[in-house]
């Protein structure tokens, strides 16, 4: 059993606080993305459940273990880092075979144990070279095979992808993913990747400034950001706000017009996502703007126009075809729209 619970869990430097009152539950067996901005303290929670920073206030508990004054090796848990901290000197067999080793694991089980980490993750024909041999893909997944052969009771995985390529971020991606369902290991995962927290996460903790923002599975965050930093920071691309204000019912910015909007009248930020959006003919349409960029995306192209200061995105279809400048228009309905606090930008609806 390996539920971790942090209960007013603060961290603090002199006056910086990088984690401020962190409460959550997590449950056994769970994948836990910590997502945000460099700085936002996501790794300083990570360290601070692994015993590698003290926090200032609060409690966390490793199943029924309170674990504040327990060091690193006595929490039983397996980190896989950014940099892969591979011994250079050793074999890929010998890295996996360590953690064994240094826990004074019988020698009998150390065969079976390297062999069956190394499977999962595919690292059978490499078990002989060192790790200047390997490219940085294979580099992670001896990483992730010597933290598997530990059989911890949570994992923590600090941006274990970042300094992969796009398409070897893509395959380890999936191979963490089968991982975590094979293994069924409590894990905590680090990034900054919005695309990686949605992939992987059964619940995404997205942080700013040391302060949560808004739990939930990724499908609640996508389609219910709490505020506009959740909407702006979730979704390739991001969900599109516009400044504006209601009147009578109808949202109006600069460009853009759209009744039917729900909201406190007043100045106000309305939100929707690019899919949602489509393509309107000409004089039609809620939003009506020059064209301010096209990308060509394969199955689609994202048309973006300017409202007032604000950048807009529509996804239309991969043959459309416009010049810069040239009019375009937009279908907005108001039931796409999501309404946020001018001032504070907390959803309002």
């Amino acid at each position: 059993m390996a539920e971790i619970k942090l209960k007013n869990v603060t961290k603090r430097w002199g006056d910086f606080v990088g984690v401020q009152a962190f409460d959550l539950d997590i449950a056994d067996r769970e994948f836990l993305v910590l997502l945000g901005p460099s700085g936002c303290g996501k790794t300083t929670t990570m360290r601070m459940i692994a015993g590698l920073e003290d926090p200032t206030a609060g409690d966390i508990y490793i199943g029924d273990r309170r674990v504040n004054d327990l060091d690193p090796k006595d929490r039983d848990i397996a980190m896989v880092f950014q940099s892969y901290g591979l011994y250079p000197n050793l074999t890929v067999y010998e890295n996996i075979r360590f953690p064994l080793k240094v826990r004074k694991v019988p020698q009998a089980e150390h065969e079976e144990r390297v062999m069956r980490a190394s499977a999962m993750v595919e690292l059978d024909d490499f078990l002989h070279r060192k790790p200047a041999a390997l490219s940085g893909g294979q580099r992670q997944r001896v990483a992730l095979a010597r933290a598997i052969v530990r059989t911890p009771q949570v994992f923590l995985m600090d941006e274990p992808l970042s300094n992969l390529d796009a398409k070897l971020r893509v395959s380890t991606r999936a191979q963490i993913k089968n991982l975590s369902h094979e293994l069924k290991v409590t894990t905590i995962y680090v990034t900054h990747d919005q695309i990686e927290a949605m992939t992987l996460a059964d619940r995404v903790v997205v942080m700013k400034a040391g302060i949560v923002q808004q739990v939930g599975t990724p499908t609640e965050i996508y389609d219910q950001p709490q505020n506009t930093f959740v909407a702006g920071f979730i979704g390739s691309p991001a969900m599109n706000l516009m400044a504006g204000e209601i009147r009578d019912g109808t949202f109006h910015s600069e460009n853009a017009t759209i009744p039917g909007v729900s909201g406190p009248p007043g100045k106000v930020i309305c939100g929707f996502r690019a899919e949602d959006a489509s393509v309107a003919e000409e004089g039609q349409g809620e939003l009506r703007a020059p064209v301010y960029s096209m990308e060509l995306l394969g199955d689609s192209t994202m048309v973006t126009v300017r409202t007032g200061r604000d950048l807009v995105a529509v996804k239309a279809p991969k043959e459309f075809r416009a010049e810069i400048k040239a009019p375009f228009a937009a279908h907005i309905p108001a039931e796409i729209c999501h309404v946020f606090d001018a001032e504070s930008g907390e959803r309002v609806v």
